[in-house]
């Protein structure tokens, strides 16, 4: 399973009762409102369990947690750097 997918399903399975219909890497989740700042800090603890990376604070941004896509780059971005646990 892709980065993204895995993204995908955590969220869905998480905050949407495990529905993913209408849940691709482009749809604002924190602008609609499907997962809040408090459930990115859960995002970021998944994200430092699943993919063994180690999320720093300063990247823990609106911008980087905005939409699938940017979460996939910014563990992507982690892994490349030697971010890994």
């Amino acid at each position: 399973m892709s980065t993204q997918q895995s993204i995908i399903n955590h969220i869905a399975d998480v905050w949407l009762d495990g529905d993913a219909d209408g849940l691709d890497a482009q749809v604002p989740i924190t602008e609609l409102n499907i997962v809040d700042s408090a459930g990115i800090f859960d995002l970021v603890h998944y994200l430092q369990e699943t993919f063994r990376v180690t999320v720093p604070l300063h990247e823990i941004t609106p911008a980087n947690f905005r939409t699938v896509e940017a979460i996939t780059g910014l563990v992507e971005r982690l892994r490349k750097a030697g971010a890994v646990r």
